[in-house]
């Protein structure tokens, strides 16, 4: 099912409230001319008039009922749907990983989610508005022919080309929409990234250029919102030429069959108001751009559905050290080689580090490790079981990842380390990377608001430390210590390399780290180049030169 249908069939119960209100103020609409027409006709005769203008304003009470619940019904669809589009979405993109989130800009996918998301909301609700849209004219021809049939085919002469105006209208918007839609995802994305680089930009003094860069789409982007216009406005001319064409054909009509005596003059009323009924078919221009906007935002947000989560297996993780196997392990991106080849086995309990160039593959082979990507050729074990049919609670409680530069979430300091954990554990945790001592400085304490505590680029690594620190048998740093003074890294690096039973792999460019570690993996050009102790690998000029 396409993310369109699946939208409009998400307003589930509301649907049927919101059809049955437009359905009852269509049948009212419809019949509230021909009950005016008796009432003209009993004035004419001298008849009594008070039944059929009793009847008229029952008519209009129960339009104006069906009106009021369409509009509530649909309000409450539309906000109910746009909450369950953004929630499926952000759950999704949380499902696809990194590397699938990667395909798109990150204020682009800001713009899906907000503005997008909210435009195919109202994909149900439009369906049923152009469906009862479509009703009073359709009606209208049906009760032209039962009054006269030659007023059905005056009318049905000139309809004809108010459909086509529809028509050409609605391809024209749908294209012009999704156009509008990706340029406004761009402007979103580039101001994103000029919002995390403001320090860089003021220091660099390239605020003018950068503010150029931003809003270089804004031209393209005007264009499109005038062709959104120039479509509308020409739609709305061509249907205010072709309307009253057919209202002035049905009235001609009704004329000759008024001097012939084949209708009343009530009935002449009524045929009149059918006409202009039919040439409301051409005011649905404004629905039709709406059902363009939920089609095109439908269609962005399932660009981000289609992409596949990262999918578990159902396997337990046995007892075991913590041991890690890489066999022919290979990670393209694109036409370039991150990894090529590799076969590794980490010893259980071990402290290694990773020490390379920069672009020799460590940070992919960390990633490759900790699951947030998955190779393209070759597995990587833990305890004898392939990590890609690991159930996803048991593979996040074995093995987590601390970053160079960490993303902090949650309310306070307390949900930044541990979310949902017991706050002896979160303290352990933060004591363990010497985070314990700035933390109990804050105002609250671990209870401070994540935005009341401005915090250095060493404090911020040692709360990302302390995130990761709870994995109970691989722990993965990637340059995750590089921001930290040389006391608090030496600290630190001796809890790692200390009497730590986990497995330890630490991405590093510090000479000192490798000197500590148990093991040191040298990687260069993708490949490894060598495996063994720092002492060893020392002798070599090449690997010294990796420190620079």
């Amino acid at each position: 099912m396409t993310a369109f249908g699946a939208t409009a069939r998400r307003a589930g119960r509301w649907l049927p409230l919101i059809g049955l209100s437009a359905l009852a103020g269509t049948l009212s609409m419809l019949a509230l001319p021909a009950v005016l027409g008796r009432a003209v006709d009993e004035i004419v005769t001298g008849g009594d008039t008070g039944t059929w203008i009793a009847a008229a304003a029952g008519l209009l009470l129960l339009s104006m009922v069906a009106d009021l619940a369409g509009a509530f019904a649909g309000v409450i669809c539309t906000a109910n749907t746009t909450a369950w589009l953004r929630t499926r979405l952000v759950r999704h993109l949380l499902a696809i990983g990194p590397e699938g989130a990667r395909r798109f800009d990150t204020g682009d996918l800001v713009t899906r989610v907000s503005g997008n998301a909210a435009d195919a909301a109202n994909a149900g609700p439009v369906l049923v508005t152009v469906v009862t849209g479509v009703l009073p004219p359709v009606g209208g021809v049906v009760l032209l022919a039962v009054i006269d049939p030659w007023l059905a085919a005056a009318f049905l002469a000139g309809i004809g080309l108010v459909v086509l105006v529809l028509r050409a209208f609605t391809k024209r918007t749908a294209e012009i929409v999704i156009a509008y839609q990706r340029i406004q995802g761009r402007i979103a994305t580039r101001l994103t990234e000029s919002l995390g680089g403001a320090r860089t930009i003021a220091a660099a003094g390239t605020v003018d250029r950068e503010r150029d860069r931003v809003l270089e789409p804004l031209p393209e982007l005007h264009e499109q919102g005038r062709r959104t216009w120039a479509v509308l406005s020409r739609a709305s001319a061509q249907a205010a030429v072709v309307g009253p064409l057919v209202l002035v054909a049905v009235l001609a009509a009704g004329g000759l069959a008024l001097s012939a005596g084949r209708i009343t003059p009530g009935e002449m009323f009524a045929a009149s108001q059918y006409a202009v009924m039919g040439v409301g078919l051409g005011a649905l221009t404004g629905v039709f751009g709406a059902l363009a906007r939920a089609r095109a935002g439908a269609r962005r947000a399932g660009e981000v559905l289609e992409v596949d989560p990262v999918g578990y297996g159902a396997a337990a993780l046995p007892d075991g050290p913590g041991r890690l196997d890489l066999r022919k392990v290979v990670v393209r991106a694109g036409e370039v080689t991150l990894l090529d080849g590799v076969d590794l086995t980490i010893p259980g309990g071990c402290a290694v580090a990773v020490v390379g160039h920069s672009g020799a593959g460590k940070s992919t082979l960390a990633a490759v490790i900790a699951r947030l990507r998955d190779p393209d050729d070759g597995e990587v074990l833990l305890d004898g079981v392939p990590i890609a049919e690991l159930a996803g609670p048991d593979l996040r409680r074995a093995v987590a990842c601390a970053f160079e530069r960490p993303v902090l979430v949650g309310d306070t300091i307390a949900d930044a380390i541990g979310p949902g954990l017991e706050p002896e554990r979160v303290r352990a945790a933060a004591a363990a990377v010497h985070a314990h001592e700035f933390v109990s400085r804050l105002p609250e304490g671990y209870d401070t608001a994540l935005a009341d505590a401005p915090m250095s680029g060493g404090e911020l690594q040692r709360l990302g430390l302390a995130r990761a620190w709870p994995a109970e048998r691989v722990l993965v740093l990637d340059d995750a210590t590089s921001s930290l003074d040389m006391v608090t890294e030496m600290q630190i690096g001796q809890a790692l390399t200390g009497g730590d039973h986990r497995t330890r792999l630490i991405v590093t460019h510090r000479v000192s780290t490798a000197a500590r570690a148990d093991l040191v993996v040298w990687l260069d050009g993708g490949a490894v180049r060598a495996v063994g102790p720092h002492e060893r690998l020392w002798e070599s000029a090449d690997y010294r030169g990796v420190f620079g």
